[in-house]
């Protein structure tokens, strides 16, 4: 290989570095919902895996029923950071183009 064909990869790496930033960057004020129990509980994950908020509707409240509560909360907030996932894996494919880069999974937590 050329020093002009490495040089050229280099830079292409370098420029699919810096929109991969600008991405994660982006996707941390990006957020999805999720919910469970018929939308009893909702949860808010922003694109930096991290929960921004848990709604809970005062009829799920059951002193009597815990149990129930804490399944519906788990489930809700566990599908909204699947799908904060999903929403940064779809953005990096745009620059990555749908290629599996190894370690890019861990720069978002999965």
């Amino acid at each position: 290989m050329s020093k002009k064909m490495i040089g050229d990869l280099m830079k292409q790496a370098q420029k699919m570095q810096q929109e991969m930033g600008k991405i994660q960057e982006e996707s941390k004020k990006k957020t999805v919902e999720a919910s469970a129990g018929g939308g009893m509980v909702v949860a808010v994950a922003n694109g930096a895996m991290e929960i921004v908020s848990v709604k809970i509707e005062k009829d799920v409240v059951n002193p009597e029923d815990i149990e129930m509560l804490q399944d519906l909360v788990a489930a809700a907030v566990n599908e909204a950071l699947r799908r904060a996932q999903q929403m940064v894996s779809e953005d990096m494919g745009k620059v990555t183009g749908g290629m599996n880069i190894p370690g890019l999974g861990n720069m978002f937590g999965s």
